[in-house]
């Protein structure tokens, strides 16, 4: 922005409506806490200072603003809109010439475009006050706006009368003052409304009444047409669908291909490369960042892992708190998770778990395997239904396989163990002991047969039915 401005956000109240234990601002929207939303997009336009206003579960609050230099202001009494600003005064008293942007924290879909022209407009009117407004399809909720000749004035939804309701144009909720302006009409605030709550919307008609000069300021297009401010579950749930709406079209454009947008969901920290393909029905959330080139293919199930270039997840794969190096393949129905790390060009095939395990460049682990808490080598070989017991009861024990090693199907390897370089260990094996590099390890029972006992089996059987002779059972 041309001049420095603070930014004020209200987040003190608990949101009734909720029907929560946790205050409304904390439930997450698109994998953040809806306050964090407010906090970001304000953090674009870089103001002088951020301030927040707390109040109800502040510490949580607190917690969930990720700018370290924001300031808190306390609000001890939850009052109103009003109320939360005057508890800021003794700071704004300080800038008196400062620009204040005024901002309720339950607007998720207010974007930065939408407030840098706020203060744009403000600042080239030189008014008092500039307020910003939209022609909503659907205004339940918010205040609207009343022109009457050259001044204007904000009818709360619950002191409207039903022509008043009828007007679209709507008070979004986001204001920018001249702090001295700001300061003078505070104290003029009345609670006498059904809610008997002090409104910052009063000071439109208030500064009005002192001569000040004050402006609406009105959002043009789809965006401003969909906000929702959110105050109760089903309007998060919209909430969430215009924002995952508006996260997918962004990827889009950046190239991205969505199969079937509509069933796919997807977290708003998410960050996805270009020429990826994402089939129907796959999930992405958290922090998650995917190269350029990938496919997920239907039913993926992705949260907070960092994906190469190039990478192939196969149908039904779950995977978490992960990374996939260049050229990785997983699943289908594969379960990666807790610190797994897959090197570039490995395999990880259909049924195979990992958890907490580095495996190695070009690795395969094709079918039917859990390795945990393991450490496998370039190119080793793990066959079809080998187990790393890691756990002894007590601890979690370490399983190292070398480089080029073969691990034959079923085997089990009893950590801590180490399979050396090149290694191979014979299929069927339980292995309790380090296997040298470049060794042969087999661990089975000895093999014995018994010719012609299956038929024994039959004829003792045979003997023994009662439908057989009628004769009691005959003891050995």
């Amino acid at each position: 922005m041309s001049r420095d401005f603070v930014a004020l956000v209200l987040a003190a109240g608990q949101g009734t409506r909720f029907r929560s234990r946790t205050a409304k601002l904390l439930h997450p929207l698109l994998g953040r806490p809806m306050i964090r939303h407010m906090t970001d997009t304000l953090s674009v336009l870089k103001p002088a200072k951020l301030l927040v206003v707390v109040g109800h579960q502040r510490e949580d609050v607190v917690r969930q603003v990720a700018d370290p230099a924001a300031g808190f202001v306390i609000q001890k009494e939850q009052r109103g809109s009003g109320h939360a600003v005057l508890a800021a005064a003794p700071f704004l008293r300080r800038r008196p010439e400062a620009d204040i942007l005024v901002v309720n924290g339950d607007l998720p879909l207010v974007t930065a475009a939408m407030l840098r022209r706020l203060l744009q407009r403000h600042r080239r009117g030189a008014a008092a006050l500039t307020f910003l407004t939209a022609e909503l399809r659907n205004p339940f909720g918010f205040g609207r706006v009343i022109r009457e000749g050259k001044t204007w004035r904000i009818v709360e939804e619950k002191d409207a009368t039903a022509a008043e309701r009828r007007v679209r144009e709507s008070n979004i909720g986001a204001y920018v003052f001249r702090a001295r302006d700001l300061l003078a009409v505070l104290p003029r605030l009345s609670n006498k409304n059904k809610k008997k709550e002090y409104y910052l919307t009063d000071t439109i008609e208030e500064l009005a009444r002192m001569g000040r000069r004050v402006a609406p300021c009105k959002a043009e297009g789809p965006e401003a047409e969909s906000i929702i401010g959110v105050n109760t579950r089903f309007e998060l749930a919209q909430a969430a669908e215009a924002l995952r709406r508006r996260k997918l079209k962004e990827l889009a454009e950046a190239g991205v291909t969505f199969l079937d947008p509509a069933r796919v969901w997807i977290d708003w920290g998410v960050r996805i490369g270009r020429d990826t393909t994402v089939y129907p029905g796959v999930t992405l959330e958290g922090e998650t960042r995917i190269g350029s080139a990938c496919v997920l293919h239907p039913g993926v199930h992705i949260r907070n892992v960092v994906v190469g270039n190039g990478v192939a997840v196969l149908s039904h794969s779950v995977l978490s708190d992960s990374r996939l190096e260049d050229g990785v393949r997983v699943g289908p129905f594969a379960h990666l998770r807790m610190k797994t790390v897959l090197r570039a060009g490995a395999r990880a095939g259909n049924f195979v778990e990992m958890k907490n395990t580095d495996f190695g460049r070009e690795a395969k682990a094709m079918h039917l395997t859990y390795l945990g808490d393991a450490e496998v080598g370039e190119g080793a070989n793990i066959g079809a239904g080998t187990i790393t017991c890691n756990y002894d009861g007590e601890r979690k024990n370490r399983t190292r396989i070398g480089a080029g090693a073969f691990i034959g199907s079923g085997t089990e390897l009893v950590a801590p163990i180490k399979v050396g370089r090149g290694a191979y260990v014979g299929a069927g094996s339980v292995i309790t002991k380090d296997v040298s590099p470049g060794a042969l390890a087999v661990s089975r029972a000895r093999q014995f047969e018994k010719p012609g006992w299956a038929a024994r089996l039959k004829d003792r059987r045979k003997a023994s039915s009662p439908s057989s002779t009628g004769n009691k059972k005959s003891g050995r």
